[in-house]
C-alpha cells in the first residue's frame, strides 16, 4: 500500500517539476539564457530530491504502528498517566 501512495506522491512532484525543467531546457537550449534556465532545472531536480528523502518508506510502518497505538491506548501514556491520577486524587476526596 506505500508504494501506491508513494508513487501518487511523486506524480503530484513531477506534475510541477517537470514543466519547470522543460522550460530550463528551452531557455537553456532554445534561447541561451544560462542562468534562469539553470535555475529552473535546480528548482526541478530539488522537488524531486526532497520529495524522495522527506518520505522514505522505512518511515511509514513507524508511523503507522504509532498511530494505530495511539488510537488504540487512547491518546498514548502521557496522557493516560495524567488521567491515571485526576482520578485517583478525585477518589481520595
Amino acid at each position: 500500500m506505500a508504494g501506491i501512495i508513494d508513487t501518487v506522491k511523486l506524480a503530484g512532484v513531477l506534475v510541477l517539476a517537470l514543466p519547470a525543467a522543460m522550460a530550463g531546457i528551452e531557455l537553456l537550449v532554445v534561447r541561451g539564457r544560462t542562468g534562469p534556465g539553470a535555475a529552473l532545472l535546480f528548482l526541478a531536480v530539488g522537488l524531486v530530491v526532497v520529495q524522495q528523502r522527506l518520505t522514505t518508506p522505512g518511515d511509514v510502518p513507524e508511523l503507522v504502528v504509532k498511530r494505530l497505538g495511539a488510537g488504540l491506548l487512547g491518546g498514548g501514556d502521557s496522557s493516560d498517566g495524567k488521567s491515571r491520577e485526576n482520578t485517583n486524587r478525585n477518589d481520595e476526596r
